[in-house]
């Protein structure tokens, strides 16, 4: 009978085994793909804006229309994502996605300071995007551990927005939003670091 006991060395299979090379290129290939897919979803929002052409499904028939579109692209993103025809279907989801926030993205032009709003979510989630984007890169330490954390504070945050739907305290909303964006933050580079 054999004793002895066989390890299975999984450094290359977490990432512990890549090079710096190797890794940097694939954030800067991730991060290429994700600006490239901005513009779809510009551009599929600007038409919805433009045209009105969401404005007419409203309702039931909006809410199937979407969740078909959102989920029939998901299922084509993940069949295609090892062939050349992956990165379009992709485009065409963001496209898509672009589309359907046409509704909220008129809506919210139409108040005082609407364009303002928006330009101020814009800009700060490509900041929040770029800060954490560039601590993943410069940060050496693992951060493998926070995940649970993150986890447990992901979960008290939407306790406490529950409670805050029956409580409707404008000081809580803007805490919990404060406290979303720092947990989401924070989840963003633990998956970078990943």
């Amino acid at each position: 009978m054999n004793d002895r006991v066989q390890t299975i060395n999984h450094g290359s299979a977490y990432g512990h085994g890549v090079s710096a090379q190797q890794r940097n290129k694939v954030l800067r290939n991730t991060y290429w793909l994700l600006a490239l897919s901005m513009l779809p979803t510009v551009l599929g929002a600007w038409i919805g804006v433009s045209t009105g052409i969401t404005a007419a499904i409203s309702g039931g028939m909006g809410l199937m229309i979407f969740l078909g579109g959102a989920f029939g692209f998901m299922f084509a993103i993940e069949k295609t994502k090892n062939s050349a025809a992956g990165v379009p279907v992709l485009l065409a989801f963001t496209f898509f996605m672009g589309l359907m926030l046409s509704r909220l993205i008129a809506m919210v032009l139409g108040f005082k300071n609407g364009a303002d709003l928006i330009m101020m979510a814009f800009g700060g989630t490509a900041g929040v995007f770029f800060v954490m984007a560039s601590l993943a890169t410069v940060i050496k330490r693992d951060l493998s551990g926070m995940g649970k954390w993150l986890t447990v504070g992901a979960i008290v945050l939407m306790v406490a927005a529950i409670i805050n739907v029956f409580v409707a305290s404008s000081a809580g909303m803007l805490a919990i939003s404060v406290m979303a964006i720092g947990i989401f933050s924070a989840f963003m580079l633990y998956d970078l670091k990943r």
